[in-house]
């Protein structure tokens, strides 16, 4: 071992010791690299031997505003002098409150998209969680629940969409629809019922809007087959993140929306994910102009620097749960750090950042920006389907035929494509042989281009 190479030392230490989320601990440190980062500042992360890398993939999308934030940072700090935490059950503090009150008056209504009418009710209740696979668990409660507090104990069903990912908790996990996470754990898990997706496989298909038509009416079909038996249906607006960046119409959303009304069934939006600006808009539901019954948010919310997430809902789910103590209509969900006090107040700096860039129309021109960079790499021989939703670039890999087949899952070459932008100092995560880039809100177009340019030379050298 090289003794000046500081990078070895800690990955020996490391693979004694731990083990590592979503890994194959086989594949350490062959053929997937394993980096100690040190130290992170705006959209850089620097390992031990002092290497940079371009974080363009936002430390699995939770980077809102650039690593160390000052003033994010200022906030915890100064929350951290003043209370750290205190159990939420019995007590409160002013964070909490304030943050509960901000995240009401900014997500809380839906706003005018195009031709239409914000439609959807009034979000103005908060229960935090701490983390996204958590926020899905108490919707999924609160739904289900629900529905007996008002005498409608046959409903027992959630219905979800092929490919859909939610989280690895068991419920979350239950409703996610991709096997390489469910198959070892199928026996612990309730069966939701799967409707098509609306995203368009084939670019040069069907368009989006048709996609979205055909695809309601088979969750139309879904619904009405099983009247009365359905607590929710739980969708990721917009982007299906996990399951390939797969993305639809805001057409579906509004289709949906009203679906879930005639139906009278629970809309769940999980927008953990697409949420806080990632798609252009606050929330992607903003561009259908809807609002669900439950919306969970969560990933961005500190700005990426802590773990919090929360569930917002209406007042008339609320007020289905009061009564008399013992009567069972009471929400008995907890968590030892429930709306600790440090996180919400990372949330506050956090949510002021996002006005701030919404304001600045960064939300839009980020997205813009984006798109002219990856613009050419529409015409690289080993690349289809280049796609955008907000400030979110995706593509596929493929072996340069003029049939664009797939190359075989073995061959691994979306992990060719990250050790390749690694080893020119970009941080890039394929899901599979999906390629993506969703940085942070603060990359500046210079870093976009450094992005998309070395995106362009690891496809180069890992599919040529």
């Amino acid at each position: 071992m090289n003794p000046n190479d500081q990078n070895a030392d800690w990955v020996a230490r490391d693979l004694d010791v731990l083990w590592h989320p979503c890994t194959q601990m086989r594949d350490h440190p062959h053929p997937l690299p394993l980096l100690p980062i040190v130290r992170a500042s705006g959209c850089w992360l620097e390992d031990a031997n002092g290497q940079r890398y371009l974080d363009a993939v936002s430390s699995w999308w939770v980077n809102l505003f650039g690593h160390g934030h000052p003033r994010i940072a200022e906030a915890i700090a100064h929350q951290a002098s003043q209370l750290d935490h205190v159990l939420l059950a019995g007590f409160t503090h002013p964070p909490a409150v304030e943050l509960a009150e901000q995240l009401c008056e900014l997500l809380g209504r839906a706003p005018r998209a195009g031709q239409w009418s914000p439609v959807g009710p009034r979000l103005s209740r908060v229960f935090y969680a701490e983390a996204g696979s958590a926020a899905i668990e108490i919707a999924l409660k609160l739904s289900w629940h629900y529905w007996r507090n008002v005498g409608q104990d046959r409903r027992t069903r959630f219905v979800v969409l092929e490919q859909a990912y939610h989280g690895e908790t068991l419920g979350a996990l239950a409703l996610s629809q991709m096997d390489l996470y469910r198959q070892a754990y199928g026996g612990l898990l309730l069966q939701p019922l799967v409707a098509r997706s609306p995203a368009c496989p084939d670019p040069h298909g069907q368009s989006a809007e048709r996609c979205a038509e055909i695809a309601l009416a088979q969750m139309a079909d879904v619904l009405g087959e099983h009247a009365g038996k359905v607590c929710a249906v739980v969708i990721e607006p917009l982007v299906q993140c996990a399951g390939g960046m797969q993305m639809h119409s805001p057409a579906y959303l509004r289709g949906l929306r009203a679906l879930c009304d005639q139906h009278q069934v629970h809309l769940i939006a999980d927008e953990i994910a697409v949420g806080l600006g990632r798609t252009g808009t606050l929330l992607a539901c903003d561009q259908a102009a809807i609002r669900p019954d439950l919306l969970c948010i969560g990933k961005g919310l500190t700005g990426g620097t802590l773990p919090l997430a929360a569930v917002l809902t209406h007042d008339e789910l609320y007020q289905a749960f009061l009564g008399e103590y013992g009567s069972g209509r009471a929400f008995l969900h907890s968590h030892s750090y429930t709306g600790f006090a440090i996180g919400c107040a990372a949330a506050l700096a956090a949510l002021t950042l996002l006005r701030e860039t919404r304001a600045s129309g960064r939300l839009q021109t980020l997205g813009e920006s984006l798109e002219r960079a990856f613009a050419p790499l529409a015409r690289h021989r080993h690349v289809r389907d280049l796609r955008r939703c907000g400030n979110i670039v995706a593509m596929e890999l493929h072996r340069g035929d003029a049939q664009q087949r797939p190359y075989p899952a073995a061959e691994r070459r979306g992990l060719a494509v990250y050790r390749e932008a690694l080893r020119r100092g970009v941080l890039l995560r394929p899901l599979g042989d999906t390629l993506y880039a969703l940085p942070p809100l603060s990359i500046s177009d210079d870093e976009i281009r450094l992005l998309a340019s070395v995106a362009e030379q690891a496809i180069d050298a890992a599919c040529d």
